[in-house]
């Protein structure tokens, strides 16, 4: 069973018992159908309280049944709550700590509400690209008012439960440290007798001139919802509330869920909810693998990597130790610590006294010996093997048995970087991303030697510090850098053969990335990926590269540090401007190759940066370096400004066709630097059996 029935006195209880947050699936939903039922039979019950087992009210919809047909099947929530609001009997919803979504509508489905402090209260279906679609749209504003329930519903954001004390939404919030189920149990007993029994569905929506409010809301909600479909249907469902019947404000809502569910926004939007919650999960470590305690750390580098970083784990409350070998580079490093988070001082989102209390965390070394006892030690400096290996040596002498240590390269090999250590089952890759204390991404990369242990420990760990953690394999720049290197490679190309940089940014930028491949190489800095080319030249000699990018280095034009990259900066703005200088540059070296310069269509230019990364990621997930398809797309969509309503690179082919797909590859296959455009055999396999990458 997924509800548990008990009577105390008069009063029955229905506690929805579904972990983690008392999910509303099938199961879940016939168990409490039956409960409410039995309850209405049973002469001796006067009236019923509906409450949620463990952690939870509810969270709203079962995730696990998420595209399957158990979401649809009966009882849905609609009779769920139907049979609620139909009892005979008065049904008083005990509230705590999360009602969600589908929670929420159960819940004003009910005669009473009654509430703890601190409840999350929420209809967070915007973020999935839907709208509420049991009846939230029309039964809020009948409680909280037309505006307070159009932001809930617009911005899908948790409003905790002594907020709403005083509105409709709840008869009664007790005192923190109340027992809740035994005052809900009093409370019904109360109003056993009361009759009529009161409905959310017969109160009015009371708003004076709510079509000038509703104009208004529409025009704010459309200059910001960018791609999305849902925000503004949320805004004219909610006006429905407002303008038609009960009943028909419920069709017209269900209706608008129904085309939501189908738009590519939303489908995209709920594939990235799954693959976020996929990501944690690896296959051969358990989810009871015991993990260690990480609580000290420290960070080896006080660069702009070394102190974000750091800040990760102050923000986390665990005491981390930057160490560096010179005095000015650590001083320089703290004062970039304290300027942070002074600046999100000024900016109103941390407190003075906050701001102070993560600083104190931060401590600052010369010497080794002062990181000895940290539980983790993360290694963020120059990206050189020779380097890395001379600090994993140090470490190896200096840290306590059992200490996790961890490398943030971006694209060495890190089974190498173990084998300069005596412990390679310790040795692990923490890849963050610039800015590190404000990225989602952190790339964790298991060695052939990582132990289980290590590698559960790093993904609770990317949870504490805030991170969406993904696990890669091993290889020359691991998931994410790996395939940008296919990406920019194809932008380098397309210079040379018409493209300019503006062009190609452009097309990108409203293809839905966050930044085209030139801002975003000018924001990272041109040198790091001239370094890289250099390495590669050695090491790869066969891989073809535009000499586009390394002219533009012999310039010493790496960007915005410099003033000057692909495009031109002024002083103190980041603002891109177009370079005549790098532009003349460009033309000229298609001159000086013999390429004659032809227009090249945007759609040409999406094409090729997007399909260059389907490509690599196709080799990365049959190679095994990436556990699945939706591993890849969280990389992307976290860490490199894909377009989340695009759902990622690998979720985006499939939505295309992989056969659409192929052919294009093919295509291009037969232009110049065709030798970049093998298919891999994964996408040829899966096109010709007509299926995609998401399993």
């Amino acid at each position: 069973m997924s509800a548990d029935y008990t009577v105390q006195g008069s009063v029955a209880v229905v506690s929805l018992n579904n972990p983690p947050v008392n999910g509303l699936g099938l199961a879940t939903r016939s168990a409490a159908v039956a409960a409410i039922e039995r309850a209405e039979a049973d002469p001796a019950v006067t009236a019923i309280v509906l409450t949620g087992a463990g952690k939870a009210f509810s969270g709203g919809a079962d995730i696990r049944e998420f595209n399957s047909p158990k979401a649809l099947t009966e009882p849905t929530l609609h009779s769920l709550i139907r049979v609620v609001e139909n009892c005979s009997k008065p049904v008083v919803a005990a509230i705590h700590s999360v009602c969600m979504g589908g929670g929420l509508e159960l819940a004003l489905g009910c005669n009473y509400r009654v509430a703890l402090p601190g409840a999350q209260i929420a209809l967070p279906e915007v973020k999935l690209g839907l709208l509420p679609g049991a009846g939230g749209t029309q039964r809020l504003p009948r409680v909280l008012g037309l505006e307070m329930a159009l932001d809930m519903v617009v911005s899908g954001t948790p409003v905790p439960s002594e907020k709403l004390a005083g509105t409709a939404l709840f008869d009664q919030v007790f005192p923190a440290g109340t027992d809740l189920l035994a005052a809900a149990v009093e409370f019904a007993a109360r109003v056993a007798h009361a009759r009529p029994l009161p409905k959310v569905r017969e109160r009015a929506v009371d708003y004076p001139h709510p079509e000038a409010f509703i104009q208004a809301a529409r025009e704010k909600v459309k200059a910001m919802a960018g791609p999305f479909p849902a925000p503004l249907a949320c805004v004219e469902t909610v006006a429905a509330s407002v303008s038609k019947p009960f009943e028909e404000g419920l069709s017209f809502e269900r209706e608008r869920f129904l085309h939501l569910m189908q738009t590519p926004e939303s489908k995209a939007l709920r594939h990235a909810f799954m693959a976020e919650r996929a990501a944690s999960k690896v296959p051969d470590v358990p989810a009871d693998t015991p993990v260690r305690k990480i609580e000290r750390a420290a960070v080896v580098g006080a660069g702009t990597m070394g102190t974000g970083i750091a800040m990760n784990f102050a923000n986390a409350g665990i005491p981390v130790t930057i160490l560096e070998t010179k005095g000015e580079a650590l001083d320089k490093g703290l004062a970039t610590i304290r300027k942070n988070y002074e600046n999100t001082v000024r900016k109103g989102k941390l407190t003075q006294e906050k701001c102070e209390q993560r600083i104190s965390l931060i401590t600052g070394s010369l010497s080794y010996a002062d990181i000895a006892q940290a539980d983790i030690v993360i290694e963020a400096v120059f990206e050189d093997m020779g380097v890395k290996e001379s600090v994993f040596r140090q470490l190896d002498e200096t840290m306590k048995p059992g200490a996790i240590l961890a490398s943030n390269t971006s694209t060495l090999d890190l089974d190498r970087i173990a084998a300069s250590t005596s412990r390679p089952q310790d040795v692990i890759g923490l890849h963050f991303f610039s800015p590190a204390n404000v990225m989602k991404l952190l790339e964790i990369v298991r060695g052939k030697a990582t132990g289980k242990d290590v590698l559960a420990t790093c993904l609770a760990l990317s949870k504490k510090i805030r991170k969406t953690g993904v696990v890669s394999g091993v290889c020359d720049g691991f998931i994410g850098n790996r395939m940008l290197e296919q990406y920019l490679r194809q932008a380098f190309f397309l210079l040379e053969e018409g493209a300019l940089p503006e062009q190609v940014d452009g097309a990108i930028e409203r293809f839905g990335f966050a930044m085209g491949p030139f801002r975003m190489s000018d924001l990272a800095g041109n040198d790091i990926g001239w370094y890289i080319r250099k390495r590669r030249a050695v090491e790869s000699p066969h891989i073809a590269y535009s000499k586009t990018a390394d002219l533009l280095c012999e310039q010493g034009r790496f960007g915005q540090k410099t003033g000057a990259g692909w495009y031109d900066y002024r002083a103190g703005e980041r603002k891109a401007i177009p370079s005549p200088l790098v532009n003349d540059m460009i033309v000229q070296h298609s001159r000086d190759l013999g390429v004659e310069r032809r227009d090249i269509a945007d759609s040409e230019i999406v094409e090729r940066l997007v399909y260059a990364l389907v490509n690599e990621g196709a080799k990365i997930l049959e190679e095994g370096i990436a556990l699945r398809a939706s591993d890849i797309d969280m990389v992307y969509l976290s860490g490199y400004g894909f377009p989340l309503h695009r759902g990622g690179p690998m979720f985006y082919a499939d939505s295309v066709g992989l056969p659409r797909v192929l052919d294009a590859i093919r295509r291009f296959a037969g232009g110049r630097h065709g030798e970049a455009w093998k298919p891999a055999p994964l996408l040829e396999r899966l096109a010709a059996e007509g299926k995609g990458f998401q399993a």
